[in-house]
């Protein structure tokens, strides 16, 4: 039986008041404690203090999320629009945001990926994008990384946007060849770095996605995934990150 994506909808948000309440319960028995600082949380990831220490979200350009008075789109965009339709941001790639991707990232610190998700996902709904997107999509790794991390931070952190926004994660955008990181490279040579690196493994046609990653900094290997989802169908994408550096 096919759900409409209302009822979808509505099945993803109990799902995730499921998710909230089993994670509260746990917490009860074993007490978390503040990722950045270690003081005592109860059931979140991060005390108030170092919660409210994230710098928020400025007025930033809705195509590339750099900050842009007013949050009109930036003269950059207006004359050499990017390759997806919208992109938001959580907050700037600074501290302490910045660490907290960097553990999650390199030492595995899972449990980050929650306080990062439901940063992001608040930012999506706060910039009324939620209704815009019916799905989505990680950014991948590719499968020799995957084996060597473990996991997919990308994929971690769209788990828990999809908990608290109440949209699915949806599979079929791959990487199709191993490409050095990005942060060890020239900033010219990145687009060349990721070019053909993505393929849509799963027809996308007619489909409105967001793509979910940790952080945009040039911006090449998203323009790289986003047309692999064009040439897979997909109706429109947007890119979703926890942080965005501040210069693009």
């Amino acid at each position: 039986m096919r759900l409409s994506n209302s009822a979808k909808a509505t099945l993803y948000k109990w799902r995730g008041r499921a998710a909230r309440g089993a994670l509260a319960g746990v917490a009860i028995a074993l007490p978390q404690r503040c990722a950045l600082c270690s003081c005592a949380t109860g059931d979140a990831c991060l005390c108030d203090a170092c919660a409210a220490a994230i710098a928020p979200a400025a007025d930033a350009c809705p195509r590339c999320a750099l900050p842009s008075a007013g949050g009109v789109p930036c003269g950059r965009c207006l004359a050499h629009p990017p390759a997806w339709d919208a992109a938001l941001a959580a907050g700037p790639y600074a501290f302490p945001l910045d660490r907290m991707v960097q553990r999650l990232k390199y030492a595995a610190d899972l449990p980050i990926a929650a306080a990062l998700g439901e940063r992001l996902a608040h930012a999506a709904m706060s910039a009324d994008a939620v209704a815009r997107v019916d799905a989505l999509v990680p950014m991948p790794l590719a499968p020799a990384r995957q084996r060597e991390r473990g996991y997919n931070q990308a994929r971690e952190i769209a788990k828990a946007v999809m908990r608290t926004a109440g949209l699915r994660v949806r599979d079929g955008l791959v990487r199709s060849r191993h490409a050095p990181p990005q942060a060890d490279l020239p900033w010219r040579e990145r687009v060349r770095n990721v070019r053909g690196a993505f393929a849509a493994a799963a027809s996308f046609a007619g489909a409105r996605v967001a793509l979910v990653d940790d952080v945009m900094t040039s911006g090449a290997t998203a323009a790289a995934a986003v047309s692999a989802l064009r040439r897979g169908g997909a109706l429109r994408v947007e890119v979703w990150t926890v942080a965005r550096t501040l210069r693009g």
